[in-house]
This record gives structure tokens, C-alpha cells and sequence, in this order.
């Protein structure tokens, strides 16, 4: 793992996503390495062939937030959009600790996405209705996660971090991307769902969405689980059909858990807060 420091000039983004006002990522860059990510669509193509083997520090992002918390509208801020907050990283710099401790009781709204158990040393100050907090799982298969999610925490630890934070916080469990044939079958679903109702969580799913530079990362991966699964599954990406099939078995099995469900799209919809 390749780590650098970088400065930055600001740390508060504008986000893109409709129900998030702002984007904190103090890290560029996920060790994590995930084949179908869709951070590496603003990477030039040589940092994205490197995907999962380096990460850039931004030294200065908390000096720049004490700054910026004083001066900007008051909303919510997505912790981290571009890379899991949480990579191990985090355990040497804890620039999203120490960012989450900028922004609790400042007026901001905190919502956290992660993959990693790691979310749990913070429990001390992600509590109350200041925050939300979102764990990825695209599938329970711990083999195929392996395959797409090289270097990522096992998909157990991040069910554990649900459980352990269900009833202190809002969480959402974020379905997705669903694979064809990988993660798009009856079992892996009402697994899925049956977890989101066990915590009590909110669940957003979202199909793959083949972005600049995902096919050269997952290819290879594909390819190596079997050959030709690539093809077959870029056959399935487009057929509109096969996905309101995998959509309808997705809200049917919510609904018979009593999970609360929705499409992420047109963002990755966290659960909606007032505007401060």
C-alpha cells in the first residue's frame, strides 16, 4: 500500500448526491479495492488500474473544517463519499474521527457509509439524532465477496456493526451494487433483508452501474470466478426486464420482513433529514 500526503483546500465539498448538502472525504484513494467502485470514474485511468493500492492523505483536511463549519449553511454531511471512511488508514490518522468530532454539535447532520468494523470505535460520538449510519453488503457470500471485494472487512463483521449500533442510531443497510449471477439470487436477498429487519434498518438497494474504468477492474475478476461471466453479466446489466424481476423479489421479501425499502436511485438515498 502506497500512503502519500496531500493538502487540500477545502474540506466541506458540494455533494452531488440530492440528499446529502456536503461530501467529506478526507482520504483519496481505498485500500480496500472493491472491482466494481465507482470512485475510480474521476481517477485518471493510471490511478485506476492501481485502484485498491494506494491512498492519499489529506494532512491538512481538519485545520480546513474548523474553518469551514463556522462559515457554511448548515445541512448534511456525507462521510465519505469517495472511499470507505473507515479503510484501515483511519486506525493511523483518524482524520474521520477527528473530522465526526468537528462536526457533532456543530449543526451539521453526519451521515456515515462504511463497509468496516472499524465504525465501532466511534461509538462514543456516533450517537443520537445528529447522525445516521450506513454499512454496504452486497452480498453474504463471504467466496464472492472475496472476489469482487478483494480486501474489504468479511460481510459478518459488517452485519456485526449494525447489530451493535441498532437501536443508538439510524441505520441503513445499502444493498448493492447487485451483481448478476453473484449477488442477485433469492437466498442472497431475503438474506439481506432478513439482516435489515434484525437491526432495524432502513434499505436502499441499487443495481451495477458500469462507470469509466469499472470494466478493467471487473473483467479480470469475473473472468476468474469463470470464463466468460464478464459478457453475461454485462448481457444482464442491460436487460431493463431482468432487473424489475431482481427489484420485485427485493420488495417483496422487504415486505414480507417489514423492512422498510427503497431504489437508491437517483442518489444513493440515505434516509432524508430536515435541512438546518
Amino acid at each position: 500500500m502506497k500512503v502519500s500526503r496531500i493538502r487540500c483546500k477545502s474540506a466541506l465539498s458540494r455533494s452531488g448526491l440530492y440528499d446529502l448538502d456536503y461530501s467529506y472525504n478526507p482520504y483519496l484513494g481505498c485500500y480496500h479495492g472493491c472491482r466494481y467502485c465507482y470512485s475510480v470514474s474521476i481517477l485518471s485511468r493510471e490511478l485506476a488500474l492501481d485502484w485498491g493500492n494506494f491512498v492519499f492523505v489529506k494532512e491538512n483536511v481538519i485545520e480546513v473544517l474548523r474553518r469551514e463549519v463556522l462559515r457554511k449553511k448548515r445541512g448534511v454531511v456525507g462521510v465519505s463519499t469517495a472511499s470507505d471512511p473507515y479503510q484501515p488508514v483511519e486506525k493511523v490518522h483518524e482524520l474521520t474521527r477527528k473530522g465526526i468530532e468537528v462536526l457533532r454539535g456543530s449543526g451539521f447532520h453526519v451521515s456515515i457509509q462504511t463497509r468496516s468494523p472499524l465504525v465501532l470505535r466511534d461509538a462514543d460520538l456516533i450517537k443520537g439524532p445528529g447522525f445516521d449510519l450506513g454499512v454496504t453488503i452486497t452480498t453474504l457470500d463471504e467466496w464472492v465477496a472475496r472476489k469482487v471485494e478483494p480486501k474489504s472487512p468479511r460481510p459478518l463483521e459488517r452485519a456485526k456493526v449494525l447489530e451493535e449500533y441498532s437501536g443508538k442510531v439510524d441505520t441503513w443497510l445499502f444493498f448493492g451494487p447487485i451483481i448478476p449471477f453473484l449477488a442477485d439470487g433469492e437466498d442472497n436477498v431475503r438474506a439481506v433483508v432478513k439482516l435489515a429487519s434484525k437491526c432495524g434498518s432502513h434499505l436502499l438497494y441499487d443495481k451495477l452501474r458500469v462507470k469509466k474504468w469499472i470494466p478493467m477492474l471487473l473483467r479480470p475478476a469475473l473472468e476468474r470466478i469463470e470464463e466468460g461471466l464478464y459478457e453475461r453479466v454485462m448481457d444482464r446489466v442491460r436487460d431493463q426486464k431482468y432487473w424489475q424481476g431482481v427489484f420485485g423479489t427485493i420488495e417483496k421479501a422487504c415486505r414480507d420482513y417489514g423492512v422498510r425499502c427503497e431504489p437508491s436511485m437517483p442518489s444513493y438515498s440515505r434516509p432524508k433529514y430536515k435541512r438546518l
